[in-house]
């Protein structure tokens, strides 16, 4: 994990274009619809008028959707947005056909359209959805939701509470989102970073608590470009698992918490403070305390707390071998202001940076701008692969791989935790190193959207 003062530092600092079949229904004619509308919603405080959002079931974030591990996820996404989009089940490690990546996986689906999801889930976890088809204003909007899939054995905890962590871009008159959702500054800098910071659609997220209460916080970034540092107060807690992969052991919350854009945090935290104080999830900016989430404290749950949590049970194949003869690729990213990209490969063209200006694209992977005919790499079922990513640029960077998950390597060959999105920083370098074990066509992009849609985006195969 980061600590503060490294990210104070740094913090200072489209798709394929395949025409794909839109797949029939295969489901019963009663399969539980995913509808996306566009509604007005209460985001601000009740003096402030109601914000027009793009939302899944008329609201943000969308309907938590909670499987058991072992289930089936099965919805009839129905598109009444007046654009085209896609469902990405961001984390899960699903068929290729189910990923929702418009372009790549499946076509976007039109205004009107419909579109069948229907995959089993095979790891317990915090995981979550969203629009995968001009996703840098579609998630602006608002589309996006959480996914939970239960343990068989759950752990011991009081009270589970999902909390996703969102901010909005809004103008300062009406209250409505600003509609610059291509806008070269936030191309070419940090993304379109949101001044309204909301917790699970709210500006003032609270549920009342009793002390010693133990609760399982499921933290979601599902911001474009935001990075959140948060900080336990009156909580002490521990991190059980990221990206819906569990820890080997739990760890103790001993410093801030950075969660990148499209990153989790599995918490478990207990409730310190006292009947009538108040408890918090707390946001850190400028090196000032806000409420992201409250916890009032109205009695006693028991006299004493409980001891260190047991560990979440393993997802399977989380085992990582075939090191020593792993593949070997590189991910060097350059561009966006302050940068050093001169030229790029754009549409199959060494394009000069002031003609990627003039076509709002600001960034590159190993020279080339956004998605290629062909892949970054093609690799064998079952193949292990090592990738050094090499952050070249001005600014951070949330590295999202589909279908798989990886794990960083250290210098001294130790290994990180599993993860499917990857937060790196201005200058920065790591190698991650990850199994080829779920065949089909990969997007592996900045989950920083502005710059998914500027050039940050490429795709991986994986042979059956």
């Amino acid at each position: 994990m980061f600590s503060r003062r490294r990210f104070l530092t740094a913090a200072g600092a489209a798709g394929v274009l395949a025409q794909l079949p839109v797949r029939g229904s295969a489901l019963e004619p009663d399969l539980m619809e995913l509808h996306a509308t566009v509604n007005p919603v209460q985001l601000l405080p009740p003096d402030y008028p109601k914000t027009e959002i793009w939302g899944y079931a008329g609201g943000t974030p969308g309907p938590e959707i909670r499987v058991p591990q072992g289930g089936r996820v099965q919805r009839r996404f129905v598109n009444g947005l007046p654009q085209a989009s896609t469902v990405h089940w961001h984390g899960i490690r699903a068929a290729n056909s189910m990923d929702g990546v418009a372009g790549l996986t499946q076509a976007p689906v039109p205004p009107g359209g419909s579109f069948d999801y229907d995959f089993t889930v095979r790891d317990a976890g915090t995981f979550w959805y969203h629009a995968h088809n001009r996703s840098a204003e579609q998630v602006a909007r608002g589309l996006h939701g959480p996914l939970i899939v239960d343990e068989k054995t759950p752990p011991d905890i009081d009270r589970d509470v999902t909390l996703v962590l969102d901010d909005w871009l809004l103008e300062p008159d009406g209250g409505q989102l600003y509609p610059g959702f291509e806008s070269r500054h936030d191309r070419s800098h940090a993304g379109r970073l949101g001044n309204f910071i909301s917790t699970n659609g709210q500006s003032a997220w609270t549920q009342s608590v009793k002390r010693h209460e133990r609760l399982r916080l499921r933290l979601i970034n599902a911001s474009n470009a935001r990075i959140f540092m948060l900080a336990l107060v009156n909580l002490e807690g521990w991190v059980m698992a990221l990206d819906g992969m569990p820890l080997p052991a739990s760890e103790a919350v001993s410093e801030d918490l950075l969660l990148g854009p499209g990153q989790r945090a599995d918490l478990i935290v207990d409730v310190t403070a006292g009947d009538g104080e108040e408890a918090f999830l707390a946001r850190i900016e400028d090196s000032q305390g806000y409420a992201q989430a409250a916890f009032p404290v109205r009695g006693v749950s028991s006299s004493a707390r409980r001891g260190s949590p047991a560990p979440l049970p393993p997802n399977p194949a989380m085992e990582m071998t075939g090191l020593d003869a792993a593949k070997e690729l590189r991910l060097d990213m350059a561009g966006g202001a302050m940068g050093s990209l001169r030229s790029a490969v754009l549409n199959g063209q060494s394009t000069g940076f002031r003609q990627l200006v003039e076509a709002n694209q600001f960034w590159a992977f190993n020279g080339t701008v956004g998605m290629t005919q062909a892949p970054l790499t093609t690799l064998a079922r079952g193949e292990t692969v090592r990738v050094t990513v090499s952050n070249d640029t001005a600014f951070p960077h949330a590295m999202h791989l589909h279908g798989m998950h990886f794990r960083t390597v250290n210098a001294d060959g130790s290994m990180g935790h599993l993860r499917d999105t990857l937060l790196s920083f201005a200058g920065e370098s790591h190698e991650i190193a990850f199994i080829a074990d779920n065949p089909g066509d990969w997007a592996f992009h900045c989950h920083m959207l502005s710059h998914a849609a500027s050039g940050m985006m490429t795709w991986i195969r994986v042979q059956a």
